[in-house]
């Protein structure tokens, strides 16, 4: 997997793509709204891989079963 500091790379890239491309609209006489909608679609992909890409991966099935199976004793 990525480390952060490449994802963050990766992040800062996209967003300075997108205010490119949104200061370009705005130039060739592109509304307000259509510019605010084509950073808000290419923001929300972004903004979902950070949201679940840092996580721990959830627990496996094995390690669920095996958990209620062999519960822990409270003398240990």
């Amino acid at each position: 997997m990525f480390s952060k500091s490449r994802l963050t790379l990766y992040g800062n890239l996209w967003l300075a793509t997108l205010i490119v491309i949104s200061s370009c609209m705005m130039a060739t006489g592109a509304r307000w709204s259509t510019t605010a909608l084509l950073f808000v679609i290419g923001v929300a992909p972004f903004v979902v891989i950070r949201m679940i890409g840092f996580r721990p991966p959830p627990a496996s099935v094995a390690q669920v079963l095996y958990d209620v199976e062999h519960p822990v004793d409270a003398k240990k």
